[in-house]
């Protein structure tokens, strides 16, 4: 299976997906625990470069392509062929982090947004893309206790975390099927118990797929 993190910064992706690859690990199942941008050699320098907080003539476009162009080697090095060998991947965010950042944060055109990250994806679709709804208030106070410094999406205000937060809500709407919104504002312990009955109670047999 295929299963995809996304949030506003501060929602605690990279740590839910953690939580849930070393879940399935621990039932002996293979997985692969993964993110974007970045996941291959080639593909993490252009995470460093994207996110770079000193890049700041980086045209939104640019931004837009590199984040497309991380995926595509991320997909064909390491997520499709460890799909097409049974191994379940968790991948800490996705098309949906390009949807709502460059589309519904930076405000390009939706349309041109949606085309450049379906060509990046291909075939390549997430089985469920679990969305970690928290308020950006509390998110941006979570982010305060962080040690590392801000990259440059981070630096953003609020205004722009509102923005991508109601595109959150949109995609997650859209998709129904796809998506599952989970309240992020309780405890780690608590939002990982949540995914995994939501997990358990649609795919009895999960890690495997029914």
């Amino acid at each position: 299976m295929f299963i995809v993190f996304e949030g506003i910064d501060g929602s605690g992706t990279t740590t839910q997906a953690r939580i849930l690859a070393d879940k399935i690990a621990s039932l002996g199942c293979d997985v692969l625990s993964t993110r974007e941008p970045g996941g291959t050699p080639l593909a993490e320098k252009i995470r460093d470069l994207v996110l770079d907080p000193a890049a700041k003539e980086m045209h939104f476009s640019t931004e837009l392509f590199l984040y497309a162009a991380s995926r595509t080697q991320h997909i064909h090095e390491r997520i499709l062929p460890a799909i097409e060998g049974g191994t379940t991947v968790i991948c800490d965010r996705f098309t949906p982090s390009t949807l709502a950042y460059q589309g519904y944060g930076r405000s390009l055109y939706l349309e041109t947004v949606r085309k450049v990250a379906t060509l990046a994806e291909s075939t390549c679709r997430p089985d469920l893309v679990i969305y970690l709804d928290i308020a950006v208030e509390e998110a941006i106070s979570r982010r305060k206790n962080r040690l590392e410094p801000k990259d440059r999406l981070e630096q953003e205000g609020s205004d722009f975390q509102h923005r991508v937060a109601k595109g959150y809500r949109i995609l997650a709407a859209e998709n129904p099927l796809q998506s599952y919104l989970a309240n992020a504002s309780a405890s780690s312990e608590v939002v990982a118990a949540e995914i995994w009955s939501y997990l358990k109670s649609r795919w009895p047999r999960f890690p495997l797929k029914d």
